[in-house]
């Protein structure tokens, strides 16, 4: 989970940005060695190396974005596709399109579990939980959304498509507080951070079909609560559910104080087995596989701590894990760290590189970690999704993206 209030820090970053806007070094420019497509850019590492002035935490810091030398908000918008990296073209493709499909003004109705469901071509999101802005949290749960991709594709040669997609609201009282949503057993399990001191944290399957019946997966640990279940992912080599344990409900005021350590589990469907994986976090957030199953990537987002504020000191951060036959794992390495916002959800592309919802938007890293590009919104992106083959929607908080790239996301599973 993410919090709302980074995706106002877009004024302060603009704001920010005048500072560099008129360095000299603007005038660098790299050749890139492709033509470079219409919605894309290249971003030279060399133009912000030395900055003329390069300002204190309390004005930059993880709660805004940096906008390089000669560049300013709108001009990173027109062109949201930014290449740090040779190595973005073929993720981007020839032909990238970002299209803003929905706004909801000042609910962030776009923010988490994002699933893509084949048989229907739809994709499932939900409502930010514990937000102000959206009421939700303690008094009011959260709400399911989807919407079909054969809309979104019908619009995507336009830049501003808003209102061209239906937005459709699911029916599922019993998911309280969704966060974090994976494909199982041809179904979707959600990860429900609970509600109050006694409906407590667990996973929900539900049918992606009407009438959305649901089932609890699970929902304690030899009979203790779940802190604030927030995401969750298949190993697609051995089948297992791991799925992340944070302290967001607690930390958002709608979940009681902690009973056990923030961290990641696994559960195994054939034996019911639930065992811890690994608890080296501040709050552990999101979580994914590589395309074989051979590393886990997980995001530690405690740099934010809900009502109680922020410690720019603390991770923001994915960290990379080796997935042993066994399931466990080992051999913990430092795999990214964020330039703005907090690395939230996490996906992997077919080729292993790996994707980020941040505070500026997506980012993406190729498989040894070297930040390659961005898929700029000027906002936070809690998370997003692939849809196969050249297509992903990207959850902006108020603004829903459908983009059109190269790329294509990880194994299916459903």
């Amino acid at each position: 989970m993410v919090p709302i209030s980074l995706a106002l820090a877009v004024v302060a970053a603009g704001v920010i940005a005048q500072a560099y806007g008129s360095s000299s070094t603007s005038n660098y420019e790299r050749v890139p060695r492709r033509d470079v497509p219409e919605q894309a850019q290249v971003i030279d590492w060399k133009s912000f190396n030395v900055l003329p002035s390069v300002l204190p935490p309390t004005v930059m810091n993880t709660t805004t974005f940096f906008i390089p030398p000669g560049l300013d908000l709108d001009s990173m918008k027109e062109k949201p596709f930014h290449i740090y990296d040779d190595e973005f073209y073929d993720v981007i493709g020839e032909n990238p399109t970002l299209t803003l499909i929905a706004n909801t003004g000042t609910d962030p109705m776009f923010h988490e579990a994002a699933v893509w469901y084949p048989p229907t071509d739809e994709m499932f999101f939900v409502q930010n939980a514990g937000a102000a802005a959206a009421g939700t949290g303690l008094n009011k749960s959260n709400v399911i959304l989807k919407i079909a991709l054969s809309e979104a594709m019908a619009v995507s040669n336009m830049r501003d498509a808003n209102g061209s997609v239906n937005v459709q609201t699911i029916n599922a009282p019993a998911i309280l507080n969704s966060n974090g949503a994976t494909n199982f057993n041809g179904n979707i399990v959600f990860a429900a951070e609970g509600q109050g001191d006694n409906k407590t944290s667990q996973l929900v399957v539900m049918n992606p079909r009407e009438p959305y019946n649901t089932s609890i997966l699970i929902n304690n640990y030899f009979g203790r609560q779940f802190s604030s279940l927030n995401d969750i992912a298949v190993n697609p080599r051995n089948k297992e559910v791991y799925f992340t344990d944070s302290l967001y409900g607690f930390l958002q005021d709608f979940r009681p104080w902690p009973g056990m350590r923030p961290q990641v589990w696994r559960y195994n469907d054939k034996t019911g087995a639930i065992a811890a994986v690994t608890d080296e976090f501040k709050i552990p957030n999101g979580i994914t596989f590589s395309p074989d199953g051979s590393y886990a990537y997980v995001t530690d987002t405690g740099a934010f701590s809900g009502i109680w504020g922020w410690n720019f000191t603390n991770p923001t951060t994915i960290y990379r894990y080796d997935v042993k036959e066994d399931g466990s794992f080992e051999n913990r390495k430092l795999f990214a760290y964020t330039d703005s916002g907090l690395p939230d959800g996490v996906h992997c592309d077919s080729n292993g590189n790996v994707y980020s919802g941040c505070g500026d938007g997506v980012q993406v890293w190729n498989p040894s970690g070297k930040l390659i590009g961005k898929i700029f919104i000027g906002g936070t992106s809690a998370n997003f999704q692939f849809a196969g083959d050249g297509r992903m929607v990207i959850l902006g908080e108020t603004n829903l993206y459908y983009a059109t790239l190269g790329a294509s996301g990880g194994q299916y599973i459903g």
